[in-house]
């Protein structure tokens, strides 16, 4: 193939992929990446791969996008064949390298390729035992085509979390109260005369408690951080006290953005704000930093939080434990979510994973539309007594 011949080509296809899968990719950058390209031609894949993605990447959650896409479209000419590709593609054993985003393959499909030979038909047995509602229910997020994941965001925009209210130390006017109202009684006794006495009645004020989440965008986290911040969106729209931040090798407060209308435009800004996003991970310091600086003027009147990671911590633990048990004390009730417990053979051998978990209440996955909903419903179940945390595994669908 030379350069002059099937390169422009190639990297159109490329770019139209990367728009298909998500990417904001106008005609402007698509005649840069193809000048680009052919500056850098061939001979280096490392070359190339940074000129495309210095043209057609500009926000940090399209990071992983961006590389899975390149590999797909400009790997050697190796396939398996249709069949096994197509088993291997259900099959529930863990791959020996992270499967690439279903919505990039979909993009790079050959009905969006170039010209080429007919596929074979492949004919497989299957059996159909739920419906596709169903099915994207309890699919997990990294598996989600483009469209699905379309489908998926607008069904976590509905979701709400319906927390019981807590009682505070006001009162309120209640004719079915406990206590007399002074006050209330006096001014209507000065309007009633001296021949009666009415009686005003309050009872303690309740309100909705804070929500205080906590989300992890490095790496390990990053198939999983874009929904979680459309859900944490969501639920700032909803709530008057809902306080976001994101965590990776830093502590980033982000609320102010995710008040935004528009959930895209609120996105862009967090990705603007958001230094480390698919960095590494530092737990323990940037719990230290909350737990120094905004604790207290955020869990004062028991608030609940919402630590969003999966626990794997590039410093190895150091002084996890002591933040999260500060952590713990200071709110009322901690919940982990994380995406790792999806696994049914899930064991905490991390050193993070060892060191939060004996400080949480609950431990509960969060990779699926189905555990969203399963957290709501559990956060506005009455708390259980203890400090034990509870571990809540998927079901087999």
């Amino acid at each position: 193939m030379s350069e002059g011949g099937q390169l422009p080509a190639r990297v159109l296809h490329f770019a139209r992929a990367l728009r298909a899968a998500g990417l904001p990719i106008g005609p402007g950058r698509v005649l840069t990446a193809v000048e680009a390209a052919a500056e850098v031609g061939l001979s280096r894949r490392d070359d190339l791969y940074w000129a495309l993605h210095a043209v057609l990447v500009s926000r940090a959650e399209d990071r992983a996008l961006f590389d899975q896409a390149f590999r797909l479209a400009w790997r050697e000419p190796e396939a398996l064949p249709p069949g096994l590709e197509l088993l291997l593609s259900h099959s529930p054993l863990p791959s020996p390298r992270p499967a690439p985003l279903r919505r990039v393959a979909e993009a790079l499909s050959p009905s969006r390729a170039l010209p080429a030979a007919p596929p074979r038909a492949v004919e497989v047995d299957a059996v159909l035992a739920w419906s596709e509602r169903e099915q994207l229910r309890t699919r997990d997020f990294e598996q989600l085509s483009a469209a699905e994941v379309r489908e998926a965001e607008r069904a976590v925009a509905r979701l709400r979390l319906p927390l019981p209210e807590l009682p505070v130390r006001r009162m309120r006017p209640d004719p079915a109260g406990v206590r007399v109202d002074q006050r209330a009684t006096l001014r209507q006794a000065v309007r009633a005369g001296p021949d009666a006495i009415p009686l005003r009645w309050r009872s303690p004020s309740r309100r909705p408690p804070a929500v205080v989440a906590l989300c992890d965008v490095s790496g390990s986290m990053a198939r999983y951080s874009r929904m979680l911040l459309r859900f944490l969106h969501a639920l700032t729209r909803s709530r008057a006290q809902v306080h976001s931040f994101t965590f990776g090798t830093r502590l980033t407060p982000v609320t102010r953005h995710l008040r935004h209308r528009d959930v895209d435009a609120a996105l862009a800004a967090v990705g603007r704000a958001v230094p480390d996003w698919e960095g590494g991970t530092r737990i323990g310091p940037c719990l230290r930093e909350f737990n120094l600086r905004w604790s207290r003027r955020l869990l004062s009147q028991g608030a609940v939080v919402l630590l969003m990671t999966d626990g794997l911590d590039r410093s190895e633990g150091a002084d996890l434990a002591a933040e999260t048990a500060r952590l713990r004390r200071s709110c009322r009730r901690l919940v982990w979510l994380n995406p790792l417990l999806r696994f049914q053979g899930f064991e905490p051998r991390a050193a993070g994973v060892r060191a939060i978990l004996p400080n949480v209440d609950e431990h509960r996955p969060v990779h699926s539309l189905d555990s969203l909903e399963r957290l709501a419903e559990a956060l506005s179940a009455p708390r259980r007594g203890g400090r034990r945390a509870t571990s809540a595994r998927p079901t087999a669908p």
